[in-house]
């Protein structure tokens, strides 16, 4: 009887390391986004320039680009579908093929109104970004932004 409490013991041991054991996901070479932030909100129109912030993660670390002109971050304003393009520097050498993750402070220029007749209007931005291989990130959307006069 001894024996056989020692090895239900020794099964309910190895059972829990087990269990306390997780296999970690791994990371999609696919960058992925998450919404931080938008400020200042409210703002004021044609003065307070526009800052979302963002976190992201790319599995290979091909996010980013050195070429001047190259677009890799947009952002839709959801009132017009205006698309504002912007470059997200290179965050990792080439061919280095390591996890990276961080945050993103993108700057709107000040905002307008759609209709000048209106004293406020609110809107939401939609964000993705690109990597060199041209993976496209999930779309997420910014909080509200109140735009007074």
């Amino acid at each position: 009887m001894k024996l056989f409490s020692a090895n239900i013991l020794i099964l309910a041991g190895i059972l829990i390391c087990f269990s306390g054991c997780k296999k970690e996901e791994p990371i999609s070479k696919v960058p992925s986004i998450k919404f931080l932030s938008i400020t200042p909100n409210p703002a004021v129109k044609y003065q307070d320039e526009i800052k979302v912030t963002i976190e992201y993660t790319d599995g290979d670390g091909d996010l980013g680009e050195n070429i001047a002109d190259a677009k890799n971050a947009f952002i839709t304003d959801s009132r017009n579908n205006v698309i504002y393009e912007f470059r997200i520097a290179r965050l990792a050498p080439d061919n280095a093929n390591i996890i990276i993750n961080g945050q993103l402070i993108v700057n709107l220029a000040p905002q307008g109104f759609i209709d000048d007749n209106n004293i406020t209007e609110t809107t939401t931005y939609s964000i993705y970004i690109k990597d060199r291989a041209g993976n496209a990130s999930n779309t997420v959307q910014t909080s509200s932004l109140t735009i007074n006069k």
